[in-house]
């Protein structure tokens, strides 16, 4: 099996890292723009089956030459490009996953492609990360195990192990995305019905081990493709995990205006995005650097089997490979794409088309391959 990865960033760098050790997978082809920092990673793995290839993503041709050299390709790249690389993989006959991205209506657009790519014999999964992703997995495979399902609830949170004031809060990911989530609405189904509640709202209290009393609330996104899946429940929500008092202090930024993608303030003559000016200022405070991050995770799927009220629960705690130097969101992420390019590689993931993850991906072999890799997520049936 020859794998593709396309983004050497941090996501990419790891999924390559496990994609290596596998005896399924011959050849890894990492490619980049900036091929000094693959090279780089590539000096520090030392693996005779990962190659580094220069990249301009940019440039369709060379795109779908590069991607023809796999059987597998993993999109690691701005959500932006996520379109474009299902396409061009629809074209080529390769498979394709992607790590998500609901602005803009990316992965809508790429679900689109659902009869081309079974036309084509191709495999295309979208929505990859950890939420959605692993949340829309682990929905389906609880979902899957019971005859009806009533309420599907979700908790995520990436979070610094030691928080500081005052946000207590470090970077997993752009700060960009994490102003979408805390300003776009959320989508949740009440009663049956779909509908938006604002971010940031409906604050309540949630408990992990070791880890004490921490708050949740709603942002955006984190549903993705789940309240279609699921349209007929009567209850299905998400929301994030942060260190108590976090939402507050984040709505009186959003009260302010100062998350506002159209508000501008005149500097020196020009006019100057707030939302540009808090992201930059904001970025350089809020790196990880070297601290250790948490993912938290909580999927409740509750309903009906042999006519017996079931509940499934799934939870995850896992914590930066300080030996290694890899973050929690990272080995969360990268392991979630890597196992997934190797079921449709070797076969394990056989249907043609386009899907989202909870309709596809088999749960009890994720979990299975995850705690391989020191990932463990336990399951409670209730």
């Amino acid at each position: 099996m020859k794998i593709v990865i396309l983004g050497a960033g941090l996501m990419g760098t790891e999924a390559a890292r496990d994609l290596v050790k596998s005896d399924d997978v011959d050849r890894v082809y990492l490619a980049d723009l900036h091929v000094r920092r693959a090279e780089d990673f590539a000096g520090e793995l030392m693996s005779d089956k990962l190659d580094i290839l220069w990249l301009d993503a940019n440039n369709d041709e060379q795109l779908a030459d590069v991607m023809a050299l796999g059987d597998v390709v993993i999109n690691a790249l701005f959500y932006t490009f996520n379109e474009k690389v299902a396409h061009i993989a629809i074209e080529k006959g390769v498979h394709a996953i992607d790590l998500g991205g609901h602005i803009g209506g990316a992965t809508d657009a790429v679900l689109k492609m659902n009869k081309k790519a079974q036309e084509k014999d191709v495999t295309i999964i979208p929505d990859l990360g950890v939420a959605p992703g692993m949340i829309n997995i682990l929905t389906g495979y609880g979902a899957g195990r019971l005859d009806h399902v009533n309420t599907i609830k979700i908790y995520v949170g990436g979070i610094p192990v030691e928080p500081e004031p005052p946000l207590q809060y470090n970077l997993v990911f752009s700060l960009e995305g994490v102003f979408d989530h805390y300003t776009d609405p959320s989508h949740v189904i009440r009663n049956g019905k779909l509908e938006e509640v604002p971010s940031l709202s409906e604050v309540e209290s949630i408990t992990f081990d070791d880890y004490g009393e921490l708050e949740a609330f709603h942002t955006s996104g984190g549903t993705s493709t789940l309240t279609e899946s699921y349209s007929n429940v009567q209850t299905l929500e998400y929301k994030t995990i942060r260190y108590k008092g976090h939402a507050e202090k984040f709505q009186l930024l959003v009260d302010l205006g100062l998350l506002s993608r159209d508000q501008t303030v005149n500097m020196y003559g020009r006019p100057l995005k707030i939302r540009d000016m808090m992201r930059e200022f904001l970025t350089p405070k809020l790196q990880l650097g070297d601290k250790s991050d948490a993912v938290l995770l909580r999927v409740i799927v509750q309903g009906e089997k042999d006519k017996q009220q079931t509940t499934y629960e799934y939870n995850l705690v896992t914590e930066k490979d300080i030996s290694k130097n890899i973050t929690a969101m990272a080995r969360a992420t990268a392991n979630t794409i890597s196992i997934v390019a190797q079921m449709i590689g070797t076969r394990k993931i056989t249907k043609r088309g386009v899907y989202p993850p909870e309709k596809i991906v088999p749960g009890e072999l994720y979990i299975e391959e995850l705690a391989k890799r020191g990932v463990i997520i336990k399951e409670e049936k209730k």
